[in-house]
């Protein structure tokens, strides 16, 4: 990949399903411990997106964290990892709390409208970022949330830029910068009851 391409945000290579265990690993919580990292984002009885939930990593914890009366929709592009994460689900008696969602194509097809959304390490690997960003403003309801969390070490910060004012121009305004081990990351909210009309029309995931 030459500078160029770097600069540019999305499509880059899927993380595997064979990484799952890694990604789940207990050891990872000394660098991503998701209590930390999820407090502004989800409270009880709230529904809650994890896009790209891999093994559920954080599936298990917003469920947690959501309740009862909460739901928490694990989505992902891969069947291999929505077994791993609803294995773990079920081994934690989180199951109730779950709903897993396989994505088609490039778009997350989830209609909500739902209160927060994480994105946490995959927007980089979305083929059309801004399409990407249109679908997540018609999934929130006004004033609902998303956190946004790239890798440094895949994500340059000029990349990370582009995709930040991506989100932006499809109807989102930042509110915080969430400090996150070795990420880039950003809290976003959907403050608009109506997109700018620049916005792309395209769904994208």
């Amino acid at each position: 990949m030459d500078d160029t391409a770097k600069e540019i945000p999305g499509g880059e290579a899927i993380c595997p399903a064979r990484h799952g265990p890694w990604l789940a690993s207990s050891l990872r919580k000394l660098i991503h411990p998701p209590r930390q990292i999820l407090r502004d984002l989800a409270h009880p009885g709230a529904t809650v997106v994890d896009i790209g939930c891999g093994p559920g990593y954080f599936t298990l914890p917003l469920a947690r964290l959501v309740g009862e009366h909460g739901l928490v929709v694990a989505a992902d592009l891969q069947k291999t990892m929505l077994e791993q994460m609803l294995y773990r689900a079920a081994r934690a008696k989180l199951l109730g709390r779950i709903l897993p969602h396989r994505c088609a194509g490039e778009t997350i097809g989830y209609a909500g409208p739902v209160d927060a959304i994480l994105a946490f390490y995959m927007v980089h690997e979305v083929p059309n970022v801004a399409g990407f960003f249109n679908e997540t403003w018609h999934m929130l309801r006004p004033g609902g949330r998303m956190l946004l969390v790239e890798p440094k070490f895949h994500v340059t910060a000029g990349c990370y830029q582009k995709t930040v004012t991506l989100a932006l121009a499809a109807g989102f305004r930042s509110v915080a910068s969430p400090k996150i081990r070795f990420s880039r990351s950003v809290l976003l909210e959907r403050v608009a009851s109506q997109q700018p009309s620049s916005a792309s029309p395209q769904s994208g995931a």
